[in-house]
């Protein structure tokens, strides 16, 4: 579940982004209220910051609870390392 909603917000936080850039004007004077796809400057703004935010968050918890596997995996892989130098000086 935390998976699809972090991938929601990516794509959620990716639109915004591009929309901003490349549809609103920069600075405060020539796009303040103005209207963009139904919603002003400050609105396409603040559904960014929030989905970024809130996609920041998830991606502590996903951290949190993959938290043994990437643990193990780095254990591993410095395992496999550390075999190949010893291997490599014999």
């Amino acid at each position: 579940m935390v998976d699809l909603v972090l991938t929601t917000l990516f794509f959620g936080v990716a639109g915004t982004g591009f929309f901003m850039y490349f549809f609103i004007p920069s600075g405060v004077q020539r796009g303040r209220y103005l209207v963009y796809m139904g919603l002003t400057k400050a609105t396409w703004i603040w559904i960014h910051s929030r989905a970024g935010i809130l996609m920041s968050v998830l991606v502590i918890v996903h951290l949190i609870l993959h938290w043994k596997w990437i643990v193990s995996t780095t254990r591993n892989f410095f395992r496999k390392e550390i075999f190949e130098l010893q291997k490599n000086e014999l």
